[in-house]
């Protein structure tokens, strides 16, 4: 498990693939919350920290399981 404090703004967020999925803004509570400009709808997206698979380096990796939204990054759908 990591520890949230090692989340900072302006990390980038991937799917368990690698792929890029987004920028961290913020973590607000237990979630992260994204930058406008990864968005396809321009607003802030928000990702569980439960979804969160590892942490390495200045990258977020995300479970094979995590719930993204349609039109971040790369155009992830739900999953």
């Amino acid at each position: 498990m990591f520890e949230k404090i090692r989340i900072k703004e302006h990390m980038e967020v991937a799917n368990y693939k690698g792929d890029h999925v987004g920028t961290v803004d913020e973590v607000d509570g237990d979630m992260i919350k994204l930058t406008k400009s990864d968005s396809a709808d321009d607003t802030h997206h928000k990702l569980s920290l439960e979804d969160v698979g590892k942490i390495d380096d200045n990258r977020i990796y995300l479970k094979q399981t995590a719930r993204i939204p349609v039109g971040l990054g790369n155009k992830a759908t739900m999953a």
